[in-house]
């Protein structure tokens, strides 16, 4: 039985992540300060015995006994990440530091939930491992996308330094049952909107793109990935390389959802990414042939049933 921490792990990817831990028989501690993450989604995983929960921040050190971290903690979507850009800053920085300190004082492996972000407004499409991005280190997103390629840094110096076994995993558009229905993010957004008959709100023309995966296939690419051997580090696209626009999108949750939601169009923010889809050719190669396994279709559905449960 290893004993596994997940920061994070109250939000909605740890908290998938905690459950099938705990399902493959580990210790699992949860560790979140709650800012986004909700108790409710790790409710049921309370009452068994392998399951630890504590409320913590990781700006600050941490100290428990452990073989895997899994570093999830960082708010993930613009209006949460733009609340407070310098705790966002803290949080990528300051907390990747004490959890690689962590991993180095109990020789633990520990992987990094990274961004596809760190590419920015990419000029090459799709997005491959080696491509370095087109980042403005001074726009309104720059605290969460220059904050990730920090913590990546980071983990690469903790190997390169201390032999540290790092893994680091480039996260794309994910979505599925316990997204914040009030994260801005445009599955969520569009879900809760068609459901409410309000207007969809598109920004920009519509024509942008990006590549949804559902939460379990990032779940599985994200333990494959701590299980490959010391030599492999990362980073590593996972993400779903069909691409649609957001029209597209938007159409196919009104369909689901016999919503009589109307499409609005509204001015592209700062730095909005135009396109976005990831290369999983090094994925597929290194952990065990991974590639997305659920239809659009069938994951929305999924999420539509989760979100008409609590809006």
């Amino acid at each position: 039985m290893k004993r596994i921490l997940v920061t994070g792990g109250a939000g909605f990817i740890g908290s998938h992540l905690c459950k099938r831990l705990l399902n493959e028989g580990n210790q699992v501690i949860c560790l979140d300060n709650f800012f986004t993450g909700l108790r409710t989604n790790v409710e049921t995983l309370l009452a068994n015995p392998n399951f630890e929960l504590a409320e913590h921040d990781i700006i600050n050190k941490f100290d428990t006994e452990v073989n895997e971290i899994y570093n999830l903690a960082c708010p993930a979507s613009p209006p949460h990440y733009q609340y407070d850009p310098v705790k966002t800053l803290k949080t990528s920085v300051l907390g990747i530091i004490n959890m690689l300190e962590l991993a180095k004082k109990y020789n633990a492996k520990i992987l990094q939930a990274s961004t596809s972000e760190v590419y920015g407004d990419p000029l090459v499409h799709p997005q491959i491992e080696t491509y370095w991005g087109n980042v403005n280190p001074i726009g309104i997103r720059s605290c969460y996308d220059e904050g990730k390629r920090c913590a990546e840094t980071l983990m690469i110096d903790f190997h390169r330094q201390y032999n540290l076994d790092t893994k680091i995993v480039r996260i794309f558009n994910t979505y599925g049952p316990r997204m914040n229905p009030n994260d801005g993010r445009v599955v969520s957004n569009f879900i809760v909107q068609a459901l409410r008959n309000q207007d969809i709100t598109i920004y920009g023309n519509g024509s942008q793109t990006r590549s949804f995966q559902y939460v379990d296939d990032l779940i599985e690419a994200m333990t494959r990935m701590m299980a490959t051997d010391d030599s492999f580090i990362g980073p590593v696209n996972t993400g779903n390389p069909g691409e649609f626009t957001m029209l597209e999108l938007a159409q196919k949750v009104i369909d689901l959802t016999n919503s009589k939601s109307k499409i609005v169009f509204c001015p592209l923010p700062s730095d909005d990414p135009k396109q976005r889809r990831p290369d999983i050719s090094l994925a597929k190669e290194k952990l065990a042939g991974w590639e997305p396994r659920i239809k659009l279709e069938e994951g929305l559905k999924k999420t539509i049933e989760y979100f008409a449960s609590i809006v």
